[in-house]
């Protein structure tokens, strides 16, 4: 990939949003020559000193219009909403706006791995990097995981392959984002308390392959349509993969092991499923997924599986918490939306209690249904959607309402015997009780060690 020629030199940025991304962007911009404005809503922010440190200039405690419309280019951090009325003041002006990830992307010199859909992004994009390193590439991962892109473009080389985890917050404004290998993993209802409606969110998840050539790659999931329709004008090669579909020609589980079919070519043993470590079949979906890039890539199986058999999953993502009087305890934080939260569910079999809710952003509760009467579930139900979630679900299983993360895991507790599973699958996003969906996973294994501390005490008297 050659570097645009794109320049910021001696020219005027605001940055707007002063989260990972945004800090990671003004650094960057300075570096780059421009004179730049970090500006936030929040009176205090973190990295304030190193910031004005570096020549930022800090605008904090609100947005100003005046401050947007003297700007030769405005960047944003992907939680900002490119919708706010003084963005769309500066755009009717002239101000050119982008996304932090479409500015780090011009400056990048190496190929770009872009995977995006609506669950297991940051899996699928760990698991990626891991087996190109083995494989012998030079990878930096980042994006909407671990480092912002604009903290990696220094150090990109015309030899870096760049695994990015895409938002569709971050592709919304993409507009000469290139990916060499595009992954659109899944598609279903999200973030709706963004995006106008489900439209507008798929129109973000299908830019990932607007700029692709006949030279790039699609990697698509077979067993998903709805993210076939996202790709159907994608100009580039596709490469398929299913974890329940027969294909003819894709990346499939056949015996005892992840294979590569080629029409009229011979099978390629890839991975075996014994190497597999993650609990749930649809984080197996991930595997797969990492499993065809790396194949593009040109890895050989032996090195996949080395990563595979090095991972055991992420933080937050159907994470093993705890086990207390034999009813075990898995963290799915990440599971943010109804069909993450569904995917969660259905990784375990009959004795389930499922703490779920938070701030709603969109799909319907009652898609839920289904898998938790089948497993005899209990549903404890936190956050500003309790009262939703019960609505939802109460004629179809037991529902009980907990005020935080402490009540709620103990009256899970409560309603579980020993070989349950108490799994948090929220469904919501966490900005109703918590930062993010990282304090709400930390704050639920802290209050599992509580209880399990409070546990051993009484069995022991």
């Amino acid at each position: 990939m050659t570097p645009s020629t794109f320049s910021v030199a001696g020219r005027k940025v605001v940055v707007v949003g002063a989260a990972r991304s945004g800090i990671a962007a003004a650094a960057l911009l300075v570096r780059r020559g421009a004179t730049v404005t970090l500006t936030d809503m929040r009176a205090q922010i973190d990295a304030e000193a190193e910031l004005r440190a570096a020549g930022v200039r800090l605008e904090l405690g609100g947005h100003s219009a005046e401050t947007m419309l003297g700007a030769d280019l405005i960047v944003l951090s992907p939680g900002v909403p490119p919708s706010q009325p003084v963005l769309a003041q500066a755009r009717a002006a002239g101000v050119p706006v982008m996304g932090e990830l479409e500015l780090a992307s011009r400056w990048l010199r190496g190929r770009i791995v872009a995977i995006t859909g609506t669950k297991g992004k940051s899996t699928t994009t760990t698991l990626t990097g891991r087996m190109l390193e083995a494989g012998g590439h030079r990878v930096l991962v980042g994006g909407n995981i671990g480092h912002a892109l604009s903290a990696q473009v220094d150090l990109s080389t015309e030899d870096t392959i760049h695994v990015v985890e895409a938002s569709s917050f971050q592709l919304e404004s993409a507009d000469t984002f290139h990916p060499w290998i595009a992954v659109l993993l899944n598609f279903s209802p999200d973030h709706l308390d963004r995006h106008a409606d489900i439209a507008e969110y798929a129109a973000a998840k299908a830019r990932i392959f607007t700029n692709q050539t006949t030279a790039d790659w699609a990697v698509l999931n077979a067993d998903d349509e709805g993210s076939h329709a996202l790709a159907q004008d994608a100009r580039s090669q596709r490469l398929l993969f299913a974890a329940d579909r027969v294909l003819a020609d894709g990346i499939v589980i056949e015996g005892n092991a992840i294979v590569r079919r080629r029409r009229g070519g011979a099978d390629q043993v890839l991975v075996p499923l014994s190497a597999v470590k993650l609990l749930g079949r649809h984080l197996l979906a991930d595997v797969l997924a990492a499993a065809a890039v790396a194949s593009i890539a040109g890895v050989e199986p032996e090195a996949m599986t080395r990563a595979v058999e090095g991972f055991s999953g992420l933080e937050h993502a159907l994470e093993p918490a705890g086990a207390i009087g034999g009813v075990r305890f898995v963290n799915d934080s990440k599971a943010t939306n109804v069909e993450a939260a569904q995917r969660a569910i259905e990784s375990f079999g009959p004795g389930l209690v499922a703490i779920v809710g938070g701030r709603f952003k969109g799909g319907d509760f009652g898609d839920l249904r289904d898998a938790l009467q089948q497993r005899h579930a209990s549903v404890v139900a936190i956050g500003e959607a309790a009262p939703l979630v019960r609505d939802a679900l109460a004629a179809t299983v037991p529902v009980h309402l907990a005020s935080d993360m402490a009540s709620a895991v103990r009256t899970a507790f409560a309603l579980a015997s020993p070989g349950d599973t108490v799994v948090l699958a929220p469904a919501c996003s966490s900005f109703d009780m918590f930062r993010d969906y990282a304090e709400r996973g930390r704050t639920f294994k802290g209050e599992v060690a509580k209880l399990a501390d409070e546990w051993a005490r009484s069995t022991t008297h």
